[in-house]
């Protein structure tokens, strides 16, 4: 009876001491290519019917020229991993080959539907700022599904999640995921729908590439958003959708905003709209002050007005006062000159008209000191009239 150990280094052994095993070019296509962080490259040599686990260390020649896809010719020598129990090939040399097969079908598909305009930017729609729902295309029992569910809770659990399960990986895999998606499309209440499973190999994503899944992404009504495998992956269905996102978190993300950062804009927005007010405010008042005061500066000093018009009426009722004097002094002038002129005023004084009593003709004016010598003159005169303060008739 042997150890599990024992058995182990028994197969190591018996691998890299056999000199075929030890001198080996092999002509594989890659696949699952990962870098360590210590630079060391870890990748699968396949055809269509088997494949090898490899290991090329840093320092190798040729890490440069492995990409996943791509057709390559390795050399090295077989070898046995005893914590794993893996059989590997120890590459310490990679030239290239040519493309593998899966490689080349991928690209012919991506012309074909490229010169039919499905990867067209302009046709790309943006996405909702704030979607109600958002449509999810992914396995139900996959980290991806987990992994959305708990980034929308955190960051904007107003969002709700409706979920279209599909198988993501397997023959039946990409029929199945453009059935998932022509659901969600056809009912219609979602605002954005993700496309999205986690990382793994060309063959796992493959389902992705299909011609099918191209063509309900195309088709939908609803923005798309693919969130297939890791960084570096790419597959035809990162060129229809109308987004890229690197995984299924980051297109959660892309979705749906962050309620910190939506919570701080507003406390901004309304510090600043707040700010804005107050301002606008105190330039009120600044400015109705300015306008006060022009208009105060404008306006006729009242109490100089109403002096002015006290003295000018003080001056006109002096003047009119002394017009008023002047003109009864004028009146009483008049008035002196004409009791002077008056006839009336005369006779009253003595001063005597005599009229012929016939024809009226004046015969006598004078005072009464010449009525003596009238009488003497003109006694023999009959029927002469004698005015002076009476009128008298003499008969003689």
């Amino acid at each position: 009876v042997l150890t599990v150990s024992q058995v182990a280094v028994h197969l190591r052994e018996l691998l890299e001491s056999n000199p075929f095993l030890s001198d080996l070019w092999i002509v594989g296509e890659v696949s699952n290519l990962r870098a360590s962080s210590s630079g060391h490259s870890y990748f699968t040599l396949k055809d269509s019917v088997a494949s090898l686990n490899c290991v090329l260390f840093r320092g190798q020649g040729g890490a440069a020229i492995l990409d996943n896809g791509k057709l390559v010719r390795a050399h090295g020598r077989m070898s046995f991993y005893e914590p794993r129990g893996s059989t590997d090939f120890m590459v310490d040399r990679v030239l290239p080959e040519g493309e593998g097969e899966l490689a080349q079908e991928l690209e012919r598909l991506k012309a074909r539907l490229s010169q039919e305009g499905l990867f067209e930017e302009s046709r790309k729609r943006p996405l909702p700022q704030f979607p109600e729902i958002v449509g999810v295309v992914t396995s139900p029992t996959g980290a991806a599904w987990q992994d959305i569910q708990n980034i929308v809770r955190r960051r904007y659990p107003l969002a709700r999640l409706l979920l279209s399960p599909t198988q993501v990986q397997g023959l039946d895999a990409a029929p199945s995921i453009a059935a998932a998606l022509e659901r969600l499309d056809a009912d219609g209440s979602s605002d954005v729908i993700i496309v999205a499973r986690g990382g793994g190999s060309l063959e796992d994503l493959w389902p992705f590439n299909e011609e099918i899944v191209a063509r309900a992404i195309f088709g939908s009504r609803i923005p798309v958003v693919s969130g297939v495998g890791h960084e570096t992956d790419f597959t035809i269905a990162d060129y229809v959708a109308d987004r890229r996102a690197p995984t299924p978190s980051a297109a959660a993300e892309l979705v749906v905003p962050d309620g910190a950062i939506l919570r701080q804009t507003v406390a901004a927005w309304t510090e600043r709209a707040q700010r804005g007010a107050l301002r606008a405010v105190e330039a009120g008042r600044v400015e109705v002050a300015n306008l006060s005061r022009r208009l105060e500066s404008g306006l006729p000093d009242l109490g100089n007005l109403k002096r002015q018009v006290d003295d000018m009426a003080d001056v006109l009722g002096n003047n009119f006062n002394n017009r008023l004097r002047m003109a009864r002094l004028e009146v009483d002038n008049f008035e002196s000159r004409l009791r002077t002129l008056d006839p009336a005023a005369t006779l009253r004084r003595g001063f005597a008209v005599v009229q012929h009593g016939d024809t009226g003709t004046v015969v006598f004016l004078g005072w009464p000191g010449d009525r003596r010598r009238f009488a003497e003159d003109n006694r023999s005169r009959r029927n002469d009239t004698w005015h002076g303060g009476r009128r008298a008739n003499t008969g003689e």
